[in-house]
């Protein structure tokens, strides 16, 4: 029997159950769907992951407090654990060899305000060498000092989105808005600098994004934005209000960034104790994010794959049924001299036909994936692996779960199937 005869034949089996292949179909819609969902979104969580580091070089170094700091009152005294003050973190590149500079950081979220216009952004107060680190670049304008932080002045360094926010409908120069004033939390600060457009959704180890930030000194952000620092005995005790402090360290180069953690964790157990703070490299750290995304990502695709495994089974049933109601046409067909891959060849193709239909509209479904996941604010960044992948999938389930079916109308006797009922 030719190719065509063949297809015919599939085309007509379809055509007479349409709404039997339409409701097996169902599953590998679903099915295949669900894998190019979970793709997209295990490729959504790893950009992600890695936009939110990819400021910091191999020689970045992230210090983290392993347990919070703890303050409590009993008896009228006031206890609270020893924590790395800002001039223990800035003795570093002095005292440690393997050690080229420290940045220090603290964030909040805040409205700025400027005229008529207002926007919640991320507020980082900074020193000098964390702009350093974290390769932060200028396109107008200049960054503050660490003088500037010592002396309290109130300055800002805006991201490119918000200084466009802000300025782009007075000025058609953003460099004109250098010397501006804008308002964060209350107080009045002078607009010293733009940075140039990063890109992407993710920040900085993990903040908002670099594009809706506004840097200011690191002194006046616990003045005038987070809180304060209280010291007293050697003992430093947070007074933030809502603001995350985090340290990051740069090694002189990628060969020395062991050495550095190292030195780094004997310089803070003299000051601190023993395993008081995290010290990790980001190479490290990207690595364990990358690979929690990953496994999220395994488990969704595991429970894809039942789904698809359920629509297979489906598909046996439904050529179990056709195998059936047909045996006396492949009897006939067989008494006229079709082979026995022929008639394995018809149900293996109606099998895939069901399942690339299946497969196709799951794809094509895949299309409002986007818009559905944003209403739940799930990011999701569409591939070609995760199509073809879901494509692939759908066609092995049919085929596979379709063989059984196929042999067992191709093992038919002729007079047997003629005979049946």
């Amino acid at each position: 029997m030719k190719l065509i005869e063949q297809l015919r034949s599939v085309f007509l089996s379809v055509m007479a159950n349409k709404f039997r292949v339409i409701l097996t179909s169902l599953g590998i819609i679903i099915g295949s769907f669900t894998i190019i969902m979970v793709v997209g979104i295990g490729k959504a969580g790893e950009a992600s992951v890695a936009e939110q580091y990819k400021r910091l070089s191999v020689e970045t170094i992230n210090i983290t407090r392993a347990g919070s700091m703890s303050r409590s009152i009993a008896g009228g005294r006031a206890s609270a654990s020893r924590s790395l003050t800002k001039s223990d973190l800035e003795a570093m590149p002095e005292l440690l060899e393997h050690v080229k500079a420290v940045g220090i950081s603290t964030s909040i979220t805040s409205s700025i305000i400027y005229g008529g216009n207002t926007k919640d952004i991320s507020v980082l107060g900074a020193n000098e060498d964390y702009m350093y680190i974290t390769n932060l670049y200028l396109k107008y304008g200049d960054y503050f000092t660490d003088d500037d932080g010592i002396n309290r002045n109130k300055l800002v360094v805006l991201g490119s989105e918000i200084a466009e926010y802000l300025f782009g409908d007075e000025f058609d120069d953003l460099n004109d808005a250098i010397g501006e004033s804008v308002r964060i939390k209350g107080t009045t600060f002078i607009v010293v600098g733009i940075l140039e457009r990063v890109g992407g959704s993710g920040g900085i180890a993990g903040r908002g994004s670099v594009d809706e930030t506004a840097f200011i000194p690191y002194e006046v952000a616990l003045k005038y934005t987070s809180g304060g620092s209280l010291q007293s005995g050697g003992m430093a005790i947070s007074m933030s209000s809502g603001g995350q402090t985090s340290y990051i360290a740069l090694a002189n180069d990628m060969q020395s960034v062991s050495a550095a953690i190292e030195e780094i964790k004997a310089y803070i157990a003299e000051i601190c104790g023993k395993d008081t703070y995290s010290v990790t490299d980001v190479g490290s750290t990207l690595s364990s994010a990358l690979k929690t995304s990953n496994t999220m990502s395994m488990l969704l695709i595991a429970v894809a794959t039942i789904v698809l495994i359920v629509s297979g089974i489906g598909i046996m049933n439904v050529l179990m049924v056709a195998v059936s109601e047909r045996t006396r046409e492949i009897g006939i067909m067989k008494s006229l001299g079709a082979k026995r891959r022929t008639i394995l060849s018809i149900f293996l193709l109606e099998a895939f036909f069901i399942s690339i239909i299946g497969g196709s509209l799951g794809v094509c479904l895949s299309i409002y994936a986007p818009t559905v996941l944003a209403y739940f604010e799930i990011d999701f960044l569409a591939t070609m692996d995760g199509l073809l992948l879901g494509l692939i999938f759908s066609v092995i389930t049919g085929i596979f779960f379709g063989y059984y079916p196929a042999h067992k109308a191709s093992g038919l006797r002729p007079v047997e199937a003629m005979n049946s009922e």
